[in-house]
């Protein structure tokens, strides 16, 4: 029987410096050491969310870091989620459920505060029950002063769990000495207490050099630093922010099937695209560039947490027009979710849920109208698509109820086990979808890129199978150049 070890916390000296990475790399360590780990995050901010198995929503992180587990996810690894909407609103998703909108002033104030951490307190002491250890994660930096008071996934959370913290730092963004030396100045004694060692993430070049800098961190911190993880770009694991998809820019390749998704401005669930972006068979880039978006073969329109402003904005700024032009040109244009809702007739939004723009045409390319409604769809599917028999897996996430538009025919272009319909096929070039997921099946891949086989040489990859074998490098990755026994100790003293 495997001792029981403490939780472990990654927190961080800021935001961006791979917490979700070394948590996810760590449940894979743990499971692959026979202990049967879970991880936890307090309080996520993100678009980037996915369904339960029981059709609640949680911070897709912490779902990447159940599969590096080898759990499935529940709502008690991601007690609250921030969906932002808008600059300073956001939707706080409670314990799976929607719980209302809040600007961040108000969020953040005392008021309300005891409740919410009541409700993640105890959704930790449930997931502790079942698995050890706990992997959290923090979010941002742990010294944000001006928020300790309402503190509710940091430090507060690491003395609540008990739980032991590893401080990750960013050697990349430069900075590295102060932002350590920084961090655990500002924490107060019995937070800095907590602290049992640093990871310096993201170095580049030689390690050995870097070996006067340990012995200096360890010296003006008094902890040890458990390892300096190089840079890696041949690895994927899902990112939690889509911060970098800006740089993943056009660069037509003859050869291969030419996509680009739409870089809409409230942008979700860009982890859609993850697949299909590393199946060799395609160039897959993102913009809002009229011009690049129409050397496509095929234009994603994605998911968005305010379709109304973002089919304002892709009218405003001639995307609107460059899809339509291209479509006619012999582009597939397909929809997912939000994007879905933007190919058809028109959406309206009568309760202003999302904007305070109530009705919009939108791209006129598929038979549908939206009304974006109060109830919000929240579930994993499994589905048929077209004419195939191959069955596929994904999950739904939106606020808004499709209808053929009056006077026109819809053909749907999926069927859920359920027997229910899902989506509009319009032709092999132009469809949507409410399913998230739906281009991590390797069939449905197939069947999107089948219009251009005359130009594919080269075979797909298939996703569970990349997806395992990503998990178990990235362990590697981290067991090498970091101090794992030593992890071990301080988890079990």
């Amino acid at each position: 029987m495997r001792r029981h070890l403490h939780p472990i916390m990654f927190a961080g000296t800021g935001s961006d410096v791979g917490k979700s990475v070394i948590a996810a790399a760590f449940c894979r360590i743990f499971l692959q050491d026979g202990y049967h780990p879970a991880p936890f995050k307090a309080q996520n901010m993100s678009l980037n969310s996915y369904p339960t198995p029981d059709g609640l929503e949680i911070g897709r992180a912490q779902a990447v870091q159940a599969s590096a587990s080898g759990i499935d996810c529940q709502t008690d690894m991601n007690p609250i989620l921030l969906k932002p909407g808008s600059d300073n609103m956001s939707q706080v998703v409670l314990n799976g459920k929607p719980f209302g909108n809040r600007d961040a002033y108000s969020y953040f104030s005392k008021e309300g505060r005891a409740f919410l951490k009541k409700e993640v307190h105890e959704a930790y002491g449930r997931l502790e029950k079942k698995y050890n250890p706990i992997v959290l994660e923090g979010a941002g930096s742990i010294a944000e002063i001006n928020l300790k008071e309402s503190d509710l996934v940091n430090m507060s959370m690491a003395m609540h769990a008990k739980a032991d913290v590893i401080l990750i730092a960013d050697i990349d963004r430069g900075g590295v000495f102060a932002s350590i030396y920084g961090t655990l100045s500002l924490l107060e004694p019995e937070e800095k207490v907590l602290v049992k060692g640093i990871i310096i993430n993201k170095f580049r070049g030689d390690i050995r050099l870097f070996k006067s800098g340990i012995e200096k961190i360890e010296e003006l911190c008094k902890i040890p630093v458990l390892g300096v993880i190089p840079f890696f770009n041949d690895i994927y694991i899902e990112e939690e922010d889509s911060v970098s998809l800006k740089t993943k820019r056009a660069n037509y390749m003859a050869g291969k099937v030419n996509v680009v998704v739409i870089l809409l401005r409230h942008l979700s669930n860009f982890t859609d695209f993850g697949l299909m972006e590393r199946d060799p068979r395609v160039n897959l880039y993102y913009s809002n560039n009229t011009d690049e978006i129409e050397k496509a073969d095929i234009i994603l329109i994605p998911g968005t947490k305010s379709t109304l402003s973002d089919m304002f904005e892709i009218r405003k700024n001639g995307v609107a027009q460059s899809i339509l032009e291209s479509y006619k040109k012999g582009a597939t244009v397909m929809g997912i979710c939000g994007g879905f809702q933007i190919m058809g007739q028109a959406i309206s939004d009568p309760l202003h849920i999302e904007s305070e723009i109530e009705q919009l045409p939108g791209l006129g390319l598929l038979p549908v109208n939206t009304v974006i409604c109060k109830e919000k769809i929240t579930r994993q599917v499994s589905f048929t698509f077209h004419d195939s028999v191959e069955i596929c897996h994904g999950y739904e996430i939106h606020m808004g109820s499709s209808f053929v538009a009056d006077g026109l025919e819809m053909k749907p272009l999926n069927k859920l086990s359920d027997g229910k319909e899902d989506g509009c096929y319009l032709n092999a070039r132009c469809m949507g979808s409410y399913i998230h997921g739906i281009l991590d099946n390797g069939p449905f891949i197939d069947f999107l890129l089948s219009p251009y086989t005359d130009k594919l040489i080269i075979k797909p990859i298939e996703s569970n199978q990349f997806k395992e074998e990503q998990f178990d490098k990235l362990a590697d990755h981290v067991r090498k150049y970091v101090d794992v026994q030593n992890i071990y100790n301080i988890l079990s003293r």
